[in-house]
């Protein structure tokens, strides 16, 4: 049987304080486009394989490829889609190229859902 919660209010009342500090704290649309754009890129499997081995160490294309079990035009691939967005940034060391994690904020981000996951377990 199908939950039958309406989530409708039963009063046409409008919190005025409330909607007019949200609106004074709204962000503008193209931060929220960027934003769901990562939220995109964090939404396939391979990406997040990607960020949760950069998240444990800095690695060159070959070494992510070798630990994900997959060839390196995909891995650059991805790792093109995630460069992008600046969720991972890369240095050159002699002949290859290491990428890790773009900053703090990227890690925080991903442990906290890794952690969101773990807990709802």
């Amino acid at each position: 049987m199908p939950d039958e919660f309406d989530d409708r209010c039963e009063t046409t009342c409008i919190h005025e304080d409330n909607v007019r500090v949200v609106k004074e704290n709204m962000v503008d649309d193209e931060t929220f486009a960027l934003l769901a754009e990562t939220f995109k890129a964090l939404g396939d499997t391979t990406r997040i394989k990607i960020l949760y081995t950069l998240s444990l160490k800095e690695l060159c294309v070959c070494d992510i490829s070798a630990t994900l079990g997959m060839n390196q035009p995909a891995i650059s691939h991805q790792l093109r889609v995630l460069r992008n967005l600046k969720l991972v940034k890369y240095r050159r060391g002699g002949k290859s190229v290491y990428y890790s994690l773009d900053d703090d904020h990227i890690v925080h981000l991903f442990n906290e859902g890794l952690e969101h996951v773990k807990h709802s377990r």
